[in-house]
C-alpha cells in the first residue's frame, strides 16, 4: 500500500494532513509543522545541581479547560526560521532566547522523541546543557506572552515539585517528562 499524504488545512506554521492507515486502509489524519525538520528540548542543568523550568500559558490547553499553565523545559523548532539551522545552534538560540543564558557544553541524549505519534508526526531530540553560573546574558524573551516564568529546581527536589505543581493543577508536558527519564536515568 503506498501511503499519499493529502493537506486538508495549511497555514503558515502547522498543516493538517490525511495519509492512509497502514492498517485498516482508512483515512488518519494529523498535525504536521511544514517549516521545521525537528524540535529541540533542552534540560537547563546549572552547576550540576539545579534545573531550570518554564511555566507557560498553552492556549490549547487553557481553552480546552484542561489547566491553566504548563510545567516545561525550554525548547524550540530546529530550521524554522534558519533553514540551515543544526541541532547545535537551535540548542543555542533557544536557551538563550528563553532562559537568557548561555551554554558552551551539551549533550543529546535522545532523537526521534514523539510526544503523540497518532496525533502528530512531530518528533524531538533531547539535549542537556550544562551551565556554570546562572548569570543573565540576555533578557529572557516571553515568547508572545506564552512563557509566564522559569523556576530554578534542585535535581533533587524535582520529582516533589513537580508532585505539587500538579496538585494545583499545572499540566506537565509530555517532553519534559521524557527528558526528565534522561537526567534520571
Amino acid at each position: 500500500m503506498q501511503n499519499i499524504n493529502k493537506v486538508l488545512h495549511s497555514t503558515e506554521f502547522l498543516e493538517l494532513k490525511s495519509t492512509q492507515s497502514p492498517i485498516s486502509g482508512k483515512d488518519w489524519v494529523y498535525a504536521h509543522r511544514p517549516n521545521a525538520k525537528n524540535v529541540i528540548v533542552i534540560v537547563p542543568i546549572i552547576t550540576n545541581e539545579y534545573v531550570l523550568f518554564l511555566k507557560t500559558k498553552r492556549p490549547p490547553i487553557i481553552s480546552e479547560g484542561i489547566g491553566q499553565q504548563c510545567i516545561e523545559l525550554p525548547a524550540g523548532l530546529i530550521g524554522d526560521e534558519y533553514k540551515n539551522e543544526t541541532i547545535e545552534d537551535a540548542l543555542k538560540r533557544e536557551l538563550l532566547e528563553e532562559t537568557g543564558m548561555l551554554c558552551y557544553d551539551f549533550k543529546i541524549v535522545a532523537k526521534n522523541v514523539a510526544s503523540s505519534s497518532g496525533l502528530s508526526s512531530e518528533v524531538c531530540t533531547i539535549a542537556f546543557a550544562y551551565i556554570n553560573d546562572d548569570t543573565l546574558y540576555k533578557k529572557p524573551q516571553t515568547d508572545n506572552g506564552i512563557i509566564i516564568d522559569r523556576v530554578k529546581i534542585p535535581i533533587d527536589k524535582i520529582k516533589i515539585w513537580l508532585k505539587e505543581e500538579q496538585k494545583k493543577g499545572s499540566v506537565l508536558s509530555a517532553q519534559t517528562l521524557a527528558a526528565l527519564f534522561y537526567l534520571f536515568c
